[in-house]
């Protein structure tokens, strides 16, 4: 690329970010096994356009936490992977709709590949029926990973997990849960550990 379209391209990224400078992540499918290859080259599901404020990016990050933490920016529908340097990959996200929406400080207690999914007794009452486990699959509503949220050694319940259902990406739609793109959310499992504190900020309260 010439020097002249090298300052176009980060020009228009550093737009995007308006007070944090952002610039495009490369998209890379080299963190997907074969298996994701496979699941996921003809999904049951139309293909998204995801906006363009919601695709990965890496961004200047200002804020206090420290490398490896997840923070969820509720409001804004971002989730952020914090790095080193001051700085943090953020990701567009379905957050759960406010009368049931996830926030406070948890840490990853189990992370999951294609994981099956049990409803809850409050989303079968809600949206069931559903069979009482659905396997792991492109069909699933938890997508290609799961990151389980938990409290000391207790399960939350709620989850940053795939989707079947990209075309919701950067809206409150989902049932408390933290829904990123298939892609992403592989992305994001390849970098998190174990343990990782997580941050849900409220609504009202923008990161």
């Amino acid at each position: 690329m010439s020097k002249l379209g090298l300052a176009v391209l980060l020009g228009g990224s550093l737009a995007l970010g308006g007070c944090m400078q952002a610039t495009l992540s490369p998209v890379s499918d080299a963190s997907m096994t074969p298996r994701d290859r496979q699941l996921l080259a003809h999904p049951p599901y139309a293909r998204a356009s995801i906006p363009e404020q919601f695709q990965r990016h890496i961004v200047d990050y200002r804020r206090g936490e420290k490398p490896g933490t997840i923070l969820v920016d509720t409001d804004a529908r971002y989730l952020y992977y914090v790095l080193p340097g001051g700085k943090a990959i953020r990701y567009g996200v379905a957050v759960g709709e406010e009368a049931m929406a996830f926030s406070g400080v948890a840490t990853v207690g189990r992370l999951a590949e294609w994981p099956d999914w049990v409803p809850t007794p409050d989303i079968q009452a809600r949206l069931g029926p559903y069979p009482a486990r659905v396997p792991g699959g492109p069909a699933n509503p938890l997508g290609a990973r799961g990151i389980y949220l938990y409290q000391g050694n207790k399960d939350t319940l709620y989850r940053i997990h795939g989707t079947n259902q990209p075309e919701y990406i950067g809206q409150a739609i989902s049932s408390g849960c933290i829904r990123m793109t298939n892609a992403d959310v592989i992305d994001l499992y390849q970098r998190v550990k174990p343990g990782a504190t997580v941050v849900v900020l409220p609504p009202g309260q923008s990161a």
